[in-house]
């Protein structure tokens, strides 16, 4: 498909779900850039997670973000329990201009519906000359290192960094083992999964995706990963008022749809420190840069912006039950 006619199916099935064109078209596209960039399990296979969670009530559908400015450096969107990404859209000008004004700004976004993956967000702050991070917790899916009841959601991590030629250093990555997409795409297409990735509802390590689905996931890295799930639950929870993955899956009270939370995001003008040596210090990146490409060490978003070029010209692939799955939706 081209990405162009996966655009146009993504909007008119979140519309037939009820959302408001607004929301459609800035959740349209988030799904649009995972599959361009060859992230499937943040593709648009999340049409079929989105939908659900409109029909399911979880999502406000014509929700009107309501834009403040807390403090001087602080800027806050509560989306009014509608998806992140118009929020997020709504926040933005204000974040860049109090970022470039005062050297480093924070945009908390507060009750939202989080299900894509937050590359997109720290990538565009990046295009606009700003260093930038990304935290939101999700539902407790995950059990924290030691334990096997469900603490942590995959609570992710994103970071982006300007480049003077070229597209930005960005990464972005779950503080669970995986994705929970990721394992739901191993039980849609009836493969198993490595039993390191989580354990079943007895607390038991399972190769089947549904038993792990049903279980809790585990983080990454052990203890390490669970530090960093309990710090992005802090950052993104009570540091803004917004709820963590346990309270985020209590109130779904079983409904099965996306987490509902808070999102932060901290930008960093690098010129605000560095002044007119900022070229020469992103010369000295550049230079960390090129020692790990030189000895065929690959970035982190390297695979991401090959998988685009080639996507921007060909278009993409759908596999044939994903397809059908999308298209049998109301719109």
């Amino acid at each position: 498909m081209a990405l162009d006619e996966l655009r146009t199916l993504a909007r008119a099935k979140l519309r037939g779900a009820g959302l408001a064109p607004a929301h459609a078209e800035a959740v349209a596209e988030t799904m649009v850039a995972g599959e361009r960039d060859g992230c499937t399990s943040h593709g648009i296979y999340r049409l079929l997670v989105a939908v659900s969670s409109i029909e399911k009530g979880v999502v406000v559908p014509d929700a009107e973000p309501v834009l403040s400015h807390p403090a001087r450096a602080l800027v806050r969107v509560d989306g009014g329990g509608g998806f992140a990404q118009l929020a997020f859209q709504t926040g933005k000008p204000a974040l860049i201009e109090k970022a470039k004004a005062n050297g480093i700004a924070a945009l908390a976004l507060n009750n939202v519906v989080h299900f894509a993956a937050l590359w997109p967000e720290v990538e565009e702050l990046a295009e606009a000359g700003l260093v930038a991070l990304a935290f939101t917790p999700s539902h407790a899916w995950v059990a924290p290192s030691g334990g096997t009841e469900p603490v942590f959601g995959t609570n992710p991590i994103a970071f982006g960094w300007p480049r003077p030629n070229g597209p930005p250093f960005v990464f972005d990555f779950a503080t669970s083992m995986v994705a929970r997409g990721e394992i739901e795409l191993h039980r849609r297409a009836g493969r198993s999964v490595p039993d390191d990735w989580g354990v079943d509802a007895e607390g038991k390590p399972t190769t089947d995706p549904a038993a792990m689905l049903a279980g809790a996931m585990r983080t990454f890295g052990g203890h390490k990963g669970s530090a960093l799930a309990a710090m992005i639950e802090l950052l993104a929870g009570p540091l803004i008022g917004d709820m963590t993955s346990r309270e985020s899956i209590d109130w779904d009270a079983g409904r099965g749809g996306s987490p509902l939370g808070g999102e932060l995001i901290i930008a960093i003008d690098p010129r605000g420190f560095l002044g007119d040596f900022l070229p020469e210090h992103q010369d000295r990146a550049e230079a960390m840069f090129a020692a790990i490409t030189g000895q065929g060490a690959r970035l982190p978003s390297a695979r991401r912006y090959t998988a685009r070029e080639v996507s921007l010209v060909e278009g993409v692939e759908i596999s044939t039950d994903l397809y059908r799955d999308v298209t049998a939706l109301k719109g």
